[in-house]
């Protein structure tokens, strides 16, 4: 994963970073359709600095090459048939005689995944969690705690997000604003929906951007409704 604060420096060609699967469909039967696959995200030039190859990079079209840091956060490894044909593990071929099977592994690791989207996204402020790793869906902000009508409008939002299924931050501390913004800025939730009397007043909330900053006043409804939309396309 790219990132400023990463251990690693990456050399590769930008053209990997436009790679996608999409909604293509894999018949993984196929095995020239698989190749291909392969091929495509295996052929461009992607490496750290302990494996660069400095001529093989010089071979990429200057306006392509891209150099910058990186966290290791998955590996994978090709064994061939090292393990294999040393413990005996075989299939039967094509002409029915027994070889070697070939191995690899893969693994994520996902402590080092969580404070690797954490460096790759963060302002000065905090986390800037993506929807699609958020621990909470939303958070919602009291700037009134203990007025019924503010309270009302909390509760009635965050029963609403819960019943589609979406898992909301409710901050109902007597704090102040600003520190209660100053907090959910610091967690990084994408969303925020702040209630207060002054809103209520004129029938609205504002949902905020947490990654942009910007703020939109609409209805209750609308902001539910709106949250609600983000996450179903994900």
């Amino acid at each position: 994963m790219l990132a400023e604060t990463g251990e690693s420096e990456v050399f590769y060609d930008s053209a990997i970073t436009d790679l996608t699967f999409g909604d293509r469909v894999i018949d993984f039967d196929d095995h020239a359709a698989c190749q291909s696959v392969m091929d495509e995200f295996t052929s461009r030039y992607a490496r750290t600095d302990e494996t660069h190859d400095a001529a093989k990079f010089a071979e990429i079209p200057e306006d392509r090459r891209r150099t910058a840091r990186g966290i290791e956060v998955g590996q994978i490894f090709y064994f061939g048939t090292k393990y294999s044909e040393a413990l005996g593990a075989t299939v039967q071929g094509p002409d029915g005689k027994p070889v070697p099977v070939h191995m690899g592994s893969h693994g994520i690791g996902v402590s080092r995944l969580l404070g690797a989207i954490i460096e790759a996204s963060h302002d000065d402020k905090g986390i800037i969690w993506p929807e699609g790793v958020t621990p909470f869906h939303c958070g919602i902000v009291n700037l009134k705690q203990g007025d019924d009508q503010a309270d009302a409008a909390c509760q009635s939002l965050y029963d609403a997000l819960t019943a589609a299924g979406l898992d909301p931050l409710y901050d109902d501390r007597n704090e102040r604003a600003g520190g209660k913004f100053a907090k959910m800025d610091l967690i990084g939730l994408p969303w925020r929906i702040t209630v207060g009397p002054r809103g209520l007043a004129n029938g609205v909330v504002e949902v905020t951007s947490r990654r942009t900053g910007i703020s939109t006043e609409m209805p209750p409804q609308e902001a539910v409704a709106k949250i609600i939309g983000i996450y179903a396309g994900l």
